[in-house]
């Protein structure tokens, strides 16, 4: 397997506008989850320099024009994207590298669609959103005519939070959203992920007018110190992609301070087949859930088969996941890599054994693989539950790794009803042989998003986010453009009707 060679990792954070180490000089190890071997160390940070963060971007924030110069934004936007462009193939390095990502995720939403599109969208959006809105004029509790308008301001500091599974990818679609509105940002990576936002910092810091302040990067291996974002009183929002339990922190650590929250979290989406469906092609989806190891809040990783057809659909499943092509992250073909730590790796092999001990049939996988490619590395074979009723464990909680829930259901309101009976609701799936029919269930169910016939849901103007537990806002598009703004409301003596001064 690769090791760290090929890469020129960025050790340092960026804070007030400089490439900096801890102030204790102490750094913490960066761990290839393919292999167990420390492939390099980044700085450690410690409250101090948090702090030292958060004030620089205050005061980015408060006595620069940043939040008010609209060309600079974007001129600054579009230095990144292009700076992005000449580090793109270190940055894939680095991510199969850090993450354990296959090569082939690289292509598509760990890397290559947000470095296309995570920068572009919302600088090209400056110029195009309605900033200013008026009114047509009205008469005020006076019985005088008022002229009125609605202003869209930045809301101020915006600490970002972001998780370890597409760490590039998440960061990106953040930073490009809240940056174009004109808020500055304290980033903290997570530890196990630390190396694309600290070559990110090097980027802005090197090749980007950005000013000082406007974006600082902390790494540190406590994930406490990206609580003092959400403690501090100089920071305006929380933006936070992450589990359902530690979204549920901040929103109650943050209520002291009256922390507006955006939070994308955690789900346990259905694909429903309906029963005029291509099965192999429904199928051939539910392999979906091996995609990066199952590691995507996104990801389907229930299936709903109709009865009538379940057999059918098992059969083909069965196929289909005992020929996961998995292995090397460096390998093309592989599109399952390992977990992200031998944490989660145990955490995924006790909900498996949970599966088993409230009565599912263990299909295929269910364990570690053997061979020498596997000898080191946290691996979970690809995994297929059947006769898995929705009340199981493995049907309700979120896994995070590499498992597929069968679930049979007798008709469509039947299949409506598993699919909403869940505290989750980010994504989802439809298939059936006719659009209508699969636009009509979708209608039914609760979440933020759907898969109608195999399409994708994705991209820089498609808002992103979830129903119930899943979340609070939404990321990219006009909807996530809004989230990292206020809104205020102008009314002036109109000199005639109709005055537009």
């Amino acid at each position: 397997m690769a090791d760290a060679g090929k890469v020129n990792p960025e050790q340092r954070m960026l804070v007030d506008g400089k490439l900096v180490e801890s102030d204790s000089g102490q750094t913490f190890e960066n761990v290839n989850p393919a292999t167990e071997e420390v492939i390099g160390e980044v700085a450690d940070a410690s409250t101090a320099e948090m702090h030292r963060a958060i004030d620089a971007a205050r005061r980015a924030f408060d006595e620069t024009d940043w939040s008010t110069n609209h060309a600079f934004r974007k001129e600054c936007l579009e230095q990144l994207h292009e700076a992005l462009q000449t580090e793109r193939e270190e940055l894939r390095e680095q991510l199969i590298l850090e993450v354990g990502c296959p090569r082939m995720t690289t292509n598509g939403p760990q890397l290559d669609a947000p470095i296309s599109e995570a920068f572009a969208w919302p600088a090209k959006e400056i110029d195009e959103f309605e900033w200013e809105t008026v009114l047509p004029d009205a008469t005020n509790l006076q019985g005088s005519v008022d002229s009125r308008r609605i202003w869209r301001e930045p809301v101020g500091v915006v600490g970002a939070i972001v998780p370890w599974n597409f760490p590039f990818e998440v960061t990106s679609h953040k930073l490009g959203q809240a940056l174009a509105t004109g808020n500055t940002v304290v980033l903290k990576p997570a530890p196990d992920t630390p190396w694309n936002a600290t070559l990110l910092g090097r980027i802005v810091a090197e090749k980007t007018d950005i000013p000082a302040g406007v974006l600082n990067i902390v790494t540190s291996s406590d994930h406490l110190i990206g609580e003092e974002l959400t403690l501090s009183p100089k920071v305006d929002m929380i933006s936070f992609t992450g589990s359902t339990v530690v979204g549920q922190r901040i929103m109650e650590k943050g209520a002291a301070t009256m922390k507006r929250v955006f939070l994308e979290l955690g789900g346990k989406s259905a694909t429903i087949v309906l029963d005029d469906a291509d099965l192999g092609i429904a199928t051939m989806m539910g392999m979906g859930a091996c995609f990066h190891a199952g590691q995507g809040c996104a990801i389907q990783t229930r299936m709903l088969l109709p009865r009538a057809r379940y057999d059918e659909g098992v059969e083909l499943l069965k196929g289909l996941f005992a020929a996961v092509p998995y292995g090397d992250p460096q390998r093309p073909d592989v599109m399952m890599g390992p977990l992200v730590s031998a944490k989660q790796r145990e955490r995924v092999l006790a909900y498996i054994e949970k599966g088993k001990a409230e009565g599912a049939t263990l299909a295929v996988g269910g364990g570690r693989p053997s061979g020498e490619e596997f000898a080191k590395g946290w691996w979970v074979e690809p995994t297929l539950f059947t006769d898995v009723d929705n009340a199981m464990t493995i049907a309700q909680e979120e896994i995070f790794g590499p498992v597929l829930a069968v679930i049979p259901y007798e008709d469509e309101d039947d299949a409506v009803r598993i699919a909403n009976d869940s505290k989750y609701g980010l994504q989802g799936g439809v298939f059936s042989a006719t659009l209508e029919r699969s636009l009509a269930v979708a209608r039914r169910i609760r979440t933020g998003g759907l898969s109608i016939n195999g399409g994708a849901p994705y991209g820089p103007d498609l808002p992103f986010g979830g129903y119930k537990h899943s979340g609070i806002g939404r990321q990219n598009g006009v909807a996530g453009f809004v989230q990292y703004l206020e809104t205020k409301s102008l009314a002036w003596p109109a000199a005639s009707p109709g005055d537009a001064t």
